[in-house]
């Protein structure tokens, strides 16, 4: 009798936790947040889930995308966890700059814990450029020149010193026994920006994303040096050398992808998880991936939350050798 009542009562239990685990709707309402400006990466990936889970019916109202800049993630990361930890229908979008921002301790007093990482939908790859008619056709030729002058070759970013542009730049500076912090580096207000003065001839060399060239390679301005990925990439960008194929030994994927406040339920971080995993086999999902210049990497829940982790540590022991983190 005993066991009869032992087995009646753990199958009430297995019940009751798959009836709470169906219990999870969808959430009424949802937004993401941007943590910039309208226009840049952060917007980018908003878009491109607030187009996917429309176009895949994963939602019945549209995802409303807002826009919180500071500091590179930093105002929004700390807004979701002090201000709104528990709100369910509420993702934020974070990229490899946001990873490198928390190694350096500039989101303030929370680290890399105090979330709950949801999804990556993608990645991009570093990058460096010059004009079309620039003298140098390879990075090799370019670093090169740098090396035997390093005041001859003025580098431009969207970002300040210590970003991920910077930290490029300075790997390869590093790479040709140059000191990083001798090198001239000009910081512009996102990447727009330093392609305007590189194509003004104001600087020499522009440090970026591949997905913020792409429409300039169509034009003829531009020329692509190196892409930042461990092999060469497919369809138009196939002719673009890698670094270490040139014997630089630089990759530096940027990847793209979103977070929960920490208070969200375990139920519900599961719905989220469950409905990108979905997603993201979906053509309509890799259509609108493919047109924002992004390539695949789908991680998710825990698989997504140690890679972060060791994003950061790596990223925290690149910037202490450069004197940027303790």
């Amino acid at each position: 009798m005993k066991r009869i009542i032992t087995c009646t009562l753990t199958t009430t239990v297995l019940l009751f936790a798959a009836n709470q685990a169906f219990a999870v709707e969808a959430p009424k309402r949802t937004e993401c947040i941007a943590p910039a400006k309208p226009g840049g990466g952060f917007d980018l990936t908003c878009k491109l889930i607030q187009i996917s889970l429309q176009e895949t019916k994963a939602i019945d109202k549209p995802m409303r995308v807002t826009y919180m800049p500071g500091g590179v993630g930093a105002v929004a990361y700390n807004a979701i966890v002090a201000q709104r930890p528990a709100e369910f229908g509420t993702m934020v979008a974070f990229s490899g700059g946001s990873l490198l921002n928390l190694s350096q301790g500039k989101f303030g007093r929370y680290n890399v814990d105090d979330v709950k990482w949801l999804a990556a939908v993608g990645t991009d790859y570093g990058m460096i450029a010059v004009r079309a008619d620039s003298p140098y056709k390879t990075l090799k030729e370019l670093m090169s020149a740098f090396r035997k002058d390093p005041n001859s070759v003025v580098f431009g970013a969207g970002a300040s010193i210590g970003s991920q542009d910077w930290m490029k730049t300075a790997l390869l500076a590093r790479e040709v026994g140059v000191n990083p912090h001798k090198m001239r580096y000009v910081a512009f207000e996102g990447g727009g920006e330093s392609v305007t003065a590189l194509l003004g001839n104001h600087i020499q060399a522009v440090s970026g994303d591949l997905s913020e060239m792409v429409p300039y390679l169509k034009g003829d301005k531009l020329r692509v040096l190196a892409v930042y990925a461990e092999e060469r990439l497919p369809g138009e960008l196939a002719n673009v050398p890698t670094a270490k194929e040139q014997g630089f030994n630089l990759v530096w994927p940027i990847i793209r992808g979103f977070y929960l406040g920490p208070k969200v339920t375990e139920a519900e971080y599961q719905w989220w998880i469950d409905t990108f995993k979905t997603m993201m086999t979906t053509e309509e999902f890799k259509q609108q991936r493919d047109l924002r210049g992004l390539f695949e990497f789908n991680l998710t829940g825990k698989e997504l939350d140690a890679y972060v982790k060791t994003q950061v540590t790596q990223y925290r022991e690149q910037a202490k050798a450069f004197g940027l983190a303790k």
